[in-house]
């Protein structure tokens, strides 16, 4: 499904009506202001990052305690949603919304996803900006380009030979995909570091990714066999890209990937193109408030737990306006994401395609 911008000389009442809603938009800000959401949350943060501290402190005694043993595999597993934890907290930080002041939100970012989760913030925070600024956008969010899965039917024709096969059923692959993903990112991460292109705070982060996996490793190598730590290692990763993944990814893919050159307000560019997941404190949980990416895109630097809160605002505020607001359950996004990398895999396949009528269609 692709979405365009309306041409400005066409369909006055539209851009009127689009006019109208960007204006009422601002008044929402106003009220979200007033009624205190976007003030920090200190307790609640105070709780979230002890209690990761004494989850970790907890994990590390665990595998001092088991030494030599398979039974290693469990605190690797547990090791990969901890991780997650702190690169939620370091996406908290990241978009100013734990403290106060700006240079201790940066440096806690940097520390929750160096130190403690092990990737490099400087890489993440350029690659996240654009994404917030253009989501799903062709050619400048680069959440949506990628060597292996093809998100949308440009890439996906360039495709040939044994990569075009696999790309036609590509859904199927994508969970799956998600174990290695991980791996992945601290892959790019470093490789981002080692570049010469610009990465803002680039020793920084590599002193704390040296730090964070020189301590992994010591740990790893004085309480268990190679063997085992490479096991250890390999559930960590695999874990933890689940968690990753399956965080991300419910947000946006699947939903509407705008043209290249496309102009959109910022109201609709985030609403339309972002997917809430329905459900209690296990949904919060597992997917660090990113379940409410609509409010999230809107307001990103409103404290996580606050997102519960206007909610409410944002879903009345999008019905009066007449602005699709998406919201389902964590399987109906799957099998929305499914659907839809097979489809772009499939159309890229089809000679006789006709994008337009799939877009009319959709």
């Amino acid at each position: 499904m692709t979405t365009t911008a309306p041409e400005p000389t066409v369909g006055a009442p539209r851009v009127r009506e689009r006019d109208r809603a960007v204006s009422a938009y601002a008044e929402l800000s106003r009220m979200v202001k007033e009624r205190g959401l976007f003030d920090r949350r200190h307790g609640y943060y105070a709780v979230r990052i002890s209690a990761a501290a004494l989850a970790i402190t907890a994990l590390v005694a665990g595998v001092v305690v088991l030494g030599d043993s398979w039974w290693q595999l469990l605190p690797a597993a547990a090791l990969g949603m901890i991780g997650t934890q702190f690169a939620f907290l370091g996406h908290d930080g990241a978009h100013q919304q734990v403290f106060e002041s700006s240079t201790r939100n940066k440096w806690a970012a940097r520390v929750f996803a160096g130190l403690c989760a092990g990737l490099s913030h400087g890489w993440w925070m350029n690659k996240h900006t654009r994404h917030h600024a253009a989501p799903n956008q062709i050619g400048k969010d680069t959440d949506i380009e990628s060597v292996v899965v093809a998100f949308h039917p440009e890439e996906a024709q360039r495709r040939r030979g044994l990569r075009a096969a696999l790309t036609r059923h590509q859904g199927w692959f994508f969970l799956p995909l998600l174990l290695l993903s991980g791996a992945n990112l601290h892959v790019d991460s470093v490789k981002a570091l080692a570049r010469r292109s610009p990465v803002k705070g680039r020793w920084a982060d590599l002193g704390f990714i040296v730090a964070h996996w020189s301590v992994y490793a010591t740990v790893l190598l004085t309480t268990m066999g190679p063997g085992k730590a490479a096991a250890f290692v390999g559930v960590h990763l695999a874990v933890f890209g689940l968690c990753m993944g399956g965080a991300f990814a419910p947000n946006h893919v699947g939903m509407p990937i705008v043209e290249r050159g496309a102009k959109i307000d910022f109201l609709r560019r985030q609403v339309l193109t972002s997917r809430n997941i329905r459900g209690g404190l296990v949904i919060d949980f597992l997917m660090g408030g990113l379940n409410r990416q609509v409010e999230h895109h809107l307001f990103p630097s409103m404290p996580r737990p606050n997102l519960r809160r206007v909610q409410p605002m944002v879903r009345e505020f999008c019905a009066t306006h007449g602005i699709p607001y998406t919201e389902t359950s964590l399987v109906g996004s799957y099998r929305a994401i499914i659907s839809h990398l097979n489809e772009v895999g499939l159309r890229a396949g089809d000679p006789f395609s006709c994008p337009l009528a799939s877009q009319l269609r959709a």
